[in-house]
């Protein structure tokens, strides 16, 4: 829920609402914090889609939020050091874009949801795989303007 309803909430709102987490701001090399992608619209997204799923998966809203917000941070961190290694907004970088997303709240929350540390590397890359499949979904689907 979380890294698919920015997704979903630019698509419904197109460019309403799309103030980027970074205003903009450029660090010394001249690129962008963050990039124009990371809004505080889809920041605000995952944590609406997520807390209600959390809720009705009987996990609770609080978890939902602490996922929702840890799965955004690890969002912000990859956009951060693709930023830093020059790539572009919304370019692929493969493990980049879905690791710390799904590995942040996996090990930071891992006591609440009985995991150990073996099941937090396969969470990560169940979640990458799982990922890219419904990337390519969802642009087929026309959700997505790429297909990762």
């Amino acid at each position: 829920m979380a890294n698919g309803a920015p997704v979903l909430a630019a698509r419904l709102l197109g460019s309403r609402a799309d103030w980027p987490v970074d205003a903009g701001l450029h660090l010394a090399d001249g690129r962008r914090l963050l990039g124009p992608s990371k809004t505080l619209r889809g920041l605000t997204a995952a944590v609406l889609a997520t807390v209600p799923t959390a809720w009705l998966l009987g996990l609770g809203w609080e978890l939902g939020a602490a996922v929702a917000a840890l799965a955004m941070a690890g969002d912000l961190a990859s956009s951060f050091v693709k930023r830093r290694l020059g790539r572009a907004s919304s370019s692929q970088a493969l493990g980049l874009d879905q690791v710390p997303e799904a590995l942040l709240p996996a090990a930071v929350l891992r006591e609440a949801f009985g995991l150990g540390w073996p099941e937090v590397g396969l969470a990560a890359v169940a979640f990458m795989a799982l990922g890219l499949g419904l990337s390519a979904v969802g642009y087929r689907l026309g959700l997505r303007d790429r297909p990762y």
